[in-house]
């Protein structure tokens, strides 16, 4: 029946009955029916039908059981060695029990089995000689089948052997136990990268880490990068495979995964390049699984904006992104408004165990006592609904010893939540999340735990734990969200009173910081410059788009990049002060590093214009002109055109007055020696270090009146502070590529070459920046995704979903008109530093107690102290260090220094406009670091008043700002 139905669908008829198979049937279906006329059974040729044997591997690709080409290629070899062996034996076994032509005598008795085992042996060439042909014809076939069958065996065999071998013991597929949950985690999967990763991913601190981690990768992993697979065997999958292969994905159960991360290489010659190959395994994912959780990294700011075309990609639903540049250069950015903030922010998110010793020094046992700091979250006991903002953070801090920092504040209408940091005057409602700094999960549960009832009376912070009463609170449901949304309106209507005010047009002696002002000055009317740091507040509220369409930063109309070019005369006829200087080492065709995520944190519209710190970058124009579209809508930006490396331009732009030099490259490292990546960095760095400065000062008293007392730029010039008179003293954060190269920096440090980053002088200092510790963001988001929205509104002044959406577009900025809702915005808390040195809270610097600087400076200036930057040499010694290293979260008993300066998160203060009397030496109420521009040098830059007891030079500086 077979053989018809195949003859009725064969196209060609003829050649169908010379086939194979065909030739199988005509040798196997007559003796069926000679068998059926002579009522005796007949085996014949039947065992032709072994044949048939060669067809199993396409029965198996129909079926869709083998899809690889390499499994096909197995079974269609097993295939033709088992049919041609059985057939073989069929016709041994055949003719043995026949016996010798043409009488059929002398038959050998031989089972089918037997005849089987004997050409296997003869195949094989061992030849036992038990078993032999007794027949004339079985012994010509015999000799016939030994030159078929040798090279059947001689061929087949090794080529099997061969793909049994090239089956890599990565190529297998997960099988997780039921009910746990895994993570797949791709892209740039190397022994450094993910050993990294599992540091941090596994770490003991986390709480209940049952979540097995499989790697998929292209490549098999080296002897190194398997021995740590071996090493964690227990919670961690390797599998080889693409993440563009559906099958792959399949293999890593990716549609079952809780999460998939894709990891970057920051080390890559081309980012841009880096980024598309990441961002396709995103769509690759996303399209065999659209509900899928992904996390990726990303080199590049500006490629975010693809992720938004992938139609499954929600942020709701937890798919987030980790852009190196934004968060690298935002790190960099607060670190020019508070030294050492980006070590801090590091260390909190990054999981470490601190182990203090007592050969240590002194400041290296406080520091690693910061280390062990991490971010957390847990939702607030009952006990605190209805409390504001800093009572529960006093509460945390002196009974539960927590730092409180923000809580996510859900909206009324249902929408999206928010995090709000040190939110002003808020009241908690019931259920309410807090995200904390302390050193394990475990102390972060007493928020959870605490109960008024029980706990009042409670000494030790260790035992509050579970109580028994069922002491709930009594709000009613949505009234503490009422009284939130009430207080949250107040400010937005100080704001709108505030900036809504307009004085009377005064003689405007602003102009532009560049030699066209020294043309202008004679005209009695000037227009407004482009850095206009004059900070003559009326002429500023004229401007009908003072901020961007969000209201989150400071905006300006776009200008050309010639009008803020300085060559170096213009620079040092210039007054700098106060400024931040960017070194920046480019070629024409670096990749772009987005600059504009340095520049935007510093122009957050929390800051009043005043206060914002000139930039002028120092560097290659053509590479800067290729970035200027992002920079083009922000103001208070010059550029030098000229060498970082130049002792003439660092003294053109007044190195030794900045605020912050952060130096920054945006060369592509080279494959050949990836430890040169820093080379630039590294030199500038010792360059300035290496620098001395004239101690001379000029003082001229502002004259209005006079106008021989105004500078070549037409504005009068008071200068109050002196600065660094050795380059050493020079605040200072460098970025580096390279771990190993932060021996390079401080030639004074005792780091061994093998020291962990954050465990050297330099990152401890906050004078030294690596990518590097950025990787921990992927488990701490991970864990907890709004860990990464909390560090992103910190770091970045304020980015958010709809911002991203307008900088998608690619035009950059774009202005809006002040509403309430946008000068709302403004009312956010910044990240400052205070000095203990002077003003209010100089009292707690003569031998206070941490405890009390964190409770008064919470109640009387609602500013929430996070950590302390201190000298590393508090002797008075005339060789005495200026550096300073960070302490994260002190202990309560903590005793302070006059010398300490304090990171604080400050609330914004609407009320806090340019005063001229801030330039005659009356400045010592202002507090933060940010606001030290005095305001009355030249357009655009600020001159800063030091604490009195700043030193002309050499030794120790009190205050670094």
């Amino acid at each position: 029946v077979y053989f018809f139905i195949r003859f009725i669908a064969a196209s060609d008829k003829f050649w169908f009955m010379l086939e194979l198979y065909s030739f199988v049937d005509y040798f196997t279906i007559p003796p069926s029916f000679v068998s059926i006329y002579l009522n005796r059974t007949w085996i014949g040729l039947r065992f032709l039908r072994a044949l048939r044997l060669m067809t199993v591997p396409d029965i198996l690709q129909y079926l869709n059981i083998l899809k690889t080409s390499t499994s096909i290629r197995l079974a269609q070899l097993i295939s033709i060695f088992i049919s041609v062996w059985l057939t073989a034996a069929g016709i041994i076994h055949l003719l043995e029990n026949s016996g010798d032509l043409p009488t059929f005598s002398e038959p050998v008795a031989i089972s089918y089995w037997n005849a089987v085992y004997f050409l296997m042996v003869t195949m094989s060439t061992v030849g036992y000689g038990d078993i032999t042909c007794g027949t004339s014809l079985g012994r010509v076939v015999q000799l016939m089948f030994l030159a078929v069958g040798l090279a059947l065996f001689a061929s087949v065999l090794p080529e099997i052997l061969e793909l049994l071998g090239s089956q890599s013991k990565w190529a297998g597929t997960y099988h997780g136990d039921k009910g746990k949950r895994h993570i797949v985690v791709c892209g740039h999967i190397t022994y450094e990268s993910v050993s990294h990763f599992l540091k941090d991913f596994l770490h003991e601190d986390r709480e209940d880490v049952d979540v097995e981690v499989v790697f998929l990768h292209r490549a098999e992993p080296d002897l190194e990068f398997e021995g740590l697979l071996k090493r964690q065997h227990t919670r961690v999958k390797y599998f080889q495979g693409s993440l563009m292969n559906a099958m792959d994905l399949e293999r890593a159960k990716v549609h079952e995964a809780d999460a998939c991360l894709v990891l970057a290489n920051k080390y890559c010659q081309d980012p841009d390049a880096e980024d598309a190959a990441n961002i396709m395994r995103v769509i690759s994912i996303k399209n065999y699984s659209d509900d899928i959780r992904v996390i990726i990294q990303l080199m590049q700011y500006h490629n975010k904006a693809y992720l938004l075309n992938i139609p499954s990609w929600d942020w709701k639903q937890g798919d987030d992104v980790i852009c190196l540049a934004e968060l690298k250069l935002g790190f960099i950015a607060q670190s020019c408004l508070a030294p050492g903030f980006s070590t801090m922010m590091a260390n909190l998110f990054a999981m470490r165990s601190f182990k203090t010793s007592p050969d240590m020094a002194a400041w290296q046992n406080d520091y690693l006592q910061g280390t062990g700091c991490e971010m957390y979250t847990e939702t607030l006991s009952p006990t605190f609904t209805g409390m504001s903002f800093s009572q529960a953070s006093e509460l945390c801090f002196v009974k539960l010893k927590l730092l409180l920092l923000a809580i996510e504040v859900k909206s009324d209408d249902g929408g999206d939540s928010k995090i709000s940091i040190n939110p002003r005057g808020a009241k908690i409602p019931a259920n309410t999340v807090g995200f904390f700094i302390a050193q394990s999960a475990e102390e972060v549960k007493r928020a959870w735990f605490y109960c008024k009832a029980c706990h009042e009376d409670v000494k030790d912070e260790n035992q509050i734990k579970k109580c028994k009463c069922k002491n709930l609170a009594t709000t009613k449901p949505g009234g503490p969200a009422q009284s939130s949304m009430v207080n949250a309106t107040k400010p937005a209507n100080n704001v709108k009173k505030n900036v809504s005010v307009k004085e009377e047009p005064k003689p405007n002696m602003n102009g532009r910081p560049t030699n066209k002002a020294a043309v202008q000055q004679k005209s009695a009317k000037m227009e407004v410059g482009i850095a206009d740091d004059q900070a003559k507040d009326f002429d500023f509220e004229k401007t009908e788009m003072k901020y961007d369409s969000t209201g989150m930063f400071h905006w300006t109309p776009a200008r050309a990049i010639e009008d803020c070019i300085l060559d170096r005369n213009q620079a040092a006829m210039t007054v700098l002060n106060g400024h931040v200087v960017v070194c920046l080492f480019a070629d024409p065709d670096s990749p772009l590093i987005g600059l504009r995520n340095l520049v935007m944190p510093l122009r957050a519209s929390n800051f009043h214009y005043h206060e914002l710190k000139h930039v002028v970058i120092v560097g290659s124009v053509d590479y800067i002109r290729r970035e200027w579209k992002t920079l083009q809508n922000l103001p208070k930006i010059s550029v030098l055109n000229g060498s970082p490396l130049s002792r003439a331009d660092l003294r053109a732009v007044n190195v030794n007055l900045c605020d912050m030099c952060v130096i920054l490259s945006a060369k592509v490292p080279s494959n050949d020696d990836p430890t040169l990546a820093d080379k630039e960095a590294i030199l500038a760095s010792l360059n300035i270090k290496a620098m001395t400065f004239d101690d001379t000062i000029g003082v001229l008293s502002q004259n209005n009146g006079a106008s021989d007392s105004l500078s070549p730029l037409g504005s009068p010039i008071v200068l109050q502070r002196k600065g660094s008179v050795y380059g050493a003293n020079v605040p200072m954060i460098t970025e580096l590529v390279n771990d190993s190269n932060v021996q390079f920096l401080d030639q004074d440090d005792d780091d061994d070459p093998d020291t962990e980053l954050y465990l050297t002088q330099p990152f401890a200092c906050g004078t030294a920046f690596a990518v590097s510790v950025l990787d921990s963001l992927m488990s701490t988001t991970y864990f907890n995704q709004n860990a990464l929205t909390l560090i992103r509104s910190l770091i970045t002044g304020g980015a958010t979903p709809e911002l991203e959406l307008i900088l998608a577009e690619g035009a950059g900025l774009r202005g809006g008109y002040s509403t309430p809702e946008t000068l709302s915005n403004r009312d956010r808390c910044r990240v400052g530093q205070i000095s203990l040195f002077e003003g209010p809270l100089a009292s707690f610097g003569e031998g206070g107690k941490y405890i009390d600087l964190f409770v008064a400076a919470l109640r009387n200036y609602g500013m929430l102290c996070i950590g302390l930057y201190r000298f590393r040499d508090t002797a008075n010694a005339f060789d005495a260090s200026s550096k300073r290293y960070v302490i994260t979260n002190p202990p309560t008993d903590f005793n302070l220094l006059p010398s300490d300066q304090v990171f604080v998160l400050m609330q914004f203060d609407p009320g806090m406009e340019y005063r001229p009397d801030w330039g005659d030496g009356k400045g010592g109420e202002r507090l933060l670091r940010a606001g030290h521009s005095v305001v009355g040098g030249p357009p655009g830059h600020s001159v800063v008043g030091g604490p009195p007891g700043h030193p002309a030079g050499g030794g120790k500086k009190p205050d670094s700002s």
